[in-house]
């Protein structure tokens, strides 16, 4: 795979790159905001999209045992977990998967618990249900986040919390939850009866040699408690073919989660979702490889460039996904000034920290999933913004 090669996206109704005059306000503007990498998806996935559209037809399509078996067999090559394909079911995306299981697991006025700063659908699938959210903030340690588990047993004692929405690997940070962790979350959930949601999307994306921990593969009893969100949407960048797996172990909570979606209306997968996931985790490996070695050279790049010419600019070293959370604080910019700089003198479109919550203020969010050359640009970009 050449890494390296500009794709042409404009003109392909892309959220990132044609929507930045309607959503921004400009249009000379580099796009490194919204998670969506800029290289092709692997040969397999579209060979296999090419096989599906010569059939020419296009019914009523459900994944069956085939299917389950792709996600079991990556499941358990990449991250040691075994799956049983009983616990598998399907959703069009995993913020789809999130409503859902609010839905399916919480009652109007419940509370559901994040940490924040973090993934800004989490915040909108809560509220948009009739819930409230109650934040378990992250604090900074040493350059990078780690849990609050005194706030935690303070905050989950309540009776009205009834869900915990876990982001792991976490967005935007790249922080991987380590075993240690996880057990500690898992035991609080368990004393308390809290069902763990764990957003687990950029789990594939492990950068220098780290490895994912799925929170449901500590124990039996953590598996019985637990959602777990998977999806090879971000890791192959297919996340206009809307396909997620949602792995469910209990089957009393498979059938509440089951039940909501079909409360919403919403089936399995459309025809070339199942392709494409079919294919991805069952021939996308070598792949996947490949961009990770690229991303890892992109991360350093990036580390190098602030280093030496911005150093009041602070990276949070992800251990995982393409996703760079950038501390602006030094500077002493209001997150509006900070924002107006970036598109206005800079010319580059970045997300704002504050759309991630309590903590996100003088942070923004940069995706390094593009070519290096492109990397470089917004690089130059972010610097002459603050210059």
């Amino acid at each position: 795979m050449n890494f390296d090669k500009q794709e042409q996206r404009l003109g392909t109704q892309s959220l990132k790159w044609d929507k930045t005059g309607e959503l921004f306000g400009v249009t000379d503007a580099l796009p490194m905001w919204v998670a969506d990498m800029d290289f092709r998806a692997p040969e397999a996935i579209t060979e296999a999209l090419k096989q599906r559209l010569e059939q020419g037809i296009f019914g009523y399509t459900a994944p069956d045992q085939r299917t389950k078996d792709a996600v079991c067999a990556w499941m358990h090559n990449r991250h040691s977990w075994k799956v049983n394909p009983e616990s598998i079911t399907f959703s069009p995306g995993v913020v789809t998967a999130l409503s859902m299981a609010v839905q399916a697991f919480t009652e109007p006025k419940d509370q559901v618990i994040v940490q924040s700063p973090v993934y800004t659908p989490f915040y909108h699938m809560i509220e948009k249900n009739g819930r409230r959210i109650l934040h378990n903030p992250l604090k900074e340690k040493d350059g990078t986040y780690v849990m609050d588990f005194e706030d935690l047993k303070t905050k989950i004692s309540d009776p009205s919390v009834k869900l915990f929405i876990l982001c792991n690997p976490h967005n935007p940070s790249g922080r991987a939850w380590g075993r240690e962790d996880l057990l500690k979350l898992g035991e609080l959930c368990l004393e308390h009866g809290v069902t763990v949601v764990s957003d687990e999307i950029h789990s594939d994306l492990m950068l220098y040699g780290n490895d994912h921990t799925p929170f449901a593969s500590l124990s039996d009893d953590f598996a019985e408690i637990s959602v777990t969100c998977a999806a090879p949407s971000k890791t192959f960048n297919i996340a206009g073919l809307q396909a997620s797996a949602i792995i469910i172990p209990d089957r009393l909570k498979r059938a509440k989660f089951s039940a909501s979606l079909q409360r919403n209306g919403l089936g399995g997968l459309n025809a070339f979702a199942v392709s494409a996931i079919e294919a991805a985790y069952s021939k996308g490996g070598p792949w996947l490889d490949e961009l990770i070695s690229y991303l890892e050279k992109n991360m350093d790049e990036a580390a190098a460039f602030l280093t030496s010419e911005l150093p009041n600019v602070k990276m949070m070293k992800p251990d995982a996904s393409y996703l760079i959370w950038l501390d602006f604080r030094a500077y002493g910019l209001s997150d509006a000034e900070l924002q107006q700089k970036m598109l206005h003198k800079g010319k580059i479109i970045l997300e704002p920290g504050t759309k991630y919550g309590p903590g996100g203020e003088g942070f923004m969010r940069l995706n390094a999933g593009c070519p290096l050359a492109t990397l470089q640009d917004g690089l130059r970009r972010i610097k002459t913004a603050l210059e």
